[in-house]
């Protein structure tokens, strides 16, 4: 997992930092975008095995762009994980439905948050392999 490449896409600065910090303490290469648009701009010389998209961002949402990047087949061993506020009934369904791996809510757990993402790596190297 340490050494592995990193996309986070959220629009609040605290939020990327926060996630920044708990991915590189554990050794991974993290990248940073603000908006769906600019993380495909990233996406065209960046190729990361983990992906944390907000869902509500400016512009295209973060389940607008887990339906793109799962359409293309190059993303298809790529983790991808919503990390959102919105945390209301049915809202996880919507997103592991629209091609996400995981769901984590916001505040983040950052005792568990190294965990989530350990586990959801593990599964989808098993799913791919």
């Amino acid at each position: 997992m340490a050494g592995e490449s990193v996309l986070i896409v959220d629009d609040t600065p605290l939020n990327l930092k926060l996630l920044e910090l708990l991915l590189t303490t554990r050794g991974f290469a993290v990248r940073s975008a603000i908006t769906a648009e600019s993380a495909l701009g990233i996406l065209e010389t960046y190729d990361p095995a983990l992906m944390l998209l907000d869902l509500r961002l400016p512009g295209m949402s973060g389940i607008e762009l887990c339906k793109v990047l799962r359409a293309n087949p190059k993303y298809d061993g790529t983790v991808i994980v919503a990390v959102t506020a919105s945390a209301m009934k049915g809202d996880d369904e919507k997103a592991l439905s629209a091609g996400f791996d995981g769901y984590v809510t916001k505040p983040v757990d950052t005792r568990a948050f190294p965990g989530v993402i350990a586990g959801l790596m593990a599964r989808k190297r098993a799913a791919t392999s």
